[in-house]
């Protein structure tokens, strides 16, 4: 057992929060508004084979200027990819108009839920003056999902894979992160429920790897 971290950093989706339900249920959702039912089972088994398909959203040396647009660029084709998949791409009169309402819809705090041991978690880290920081392959739509869900206070840091142009399980994502707390990678512990790329990849990195099997 390590000594109490210096920091311990936490990944977003999944370990802080999910999503309500699944992600076709949310998807349905936004698809009831423009006349268009969508099977929920077969959505999920399409973006879960599009999604590791697509691959991590890191674009490189970017421009801030240009990140959102990339980001929702990412997000466009994983979605024509998914519903082209599961056979209903053609069904919504106009698929950019109904892309664009799931895209705002995902920033929005409606699709997600906070795990309910997490903020009992956070509140007793920060009492103990350790330091917490996020380390997550989502884009730039975190800082307002964080907000909405009230997370935001907890975190002296947020690295996330778009802007820092590298995602897990790349091990350079990590030492970004350490670096802004000016930390060794000894002293800091990350918790994540992916077994490659929170778990293995920051065990790879220096840090001491927690996997959260949610």
């Amino acid at each position: 057992m390590m000594q109490r971290p210096q920091v311990i950093f936490l990944d977003a989706v999944g370990t802080l929060f999910g999503v309500q339900g699944s992600v076709g249920e949310q998807y349905a959702r936004v698809a009831d508004r423009f006349g268009v039912s969508l099977p929920i089972e077969e959505i999920d088994w399409a973006f879960i084979k599009s999604f590791k398909a697509a691959g991590t959203p890191a674009f490189g040396e970017t421009a801030p200027s240009e990140l959102q647009v990339k980001e929702y660029n990412w997000w466009f084709n994983l979605a024509v990819q998914t519903f082209n998949e599961a056979g209903y791409y053609h069904r919504f009169a106009d698929f950019g108009e109904f892309f664009a309402a799931l895209y705002d819809y995902f920033e929005s705090p409606a699709p997600w839920f906070v795990y309910p041991d997490v903020p009992q978690m956070l509140q007793r880290w920060q009492a103990m003056g350790i330091q917490l920081g996020i380390i997550s392959n989502f884009d730039s739509r975190l800082y307002a999902v964080l907000r909405s869900l009230q997370l935001t206070p907890y975190f002296d840091s947020i690295t996330i894979s778009t802007e820092v142009g590298v995602a897990k399980p790349d091990r350079q994502i990590f030492e970004i992160a350490l670096h802004k707390h000016g930390c060794h990678a000894s002293q800091a512990m990350h918790i994540g429920d992916s077994f490659a790329e929170d778990y293995n990849a920051a065990k790879a990195a220096g840090l001491r790897g927690i996997w959260l099997r949610r």
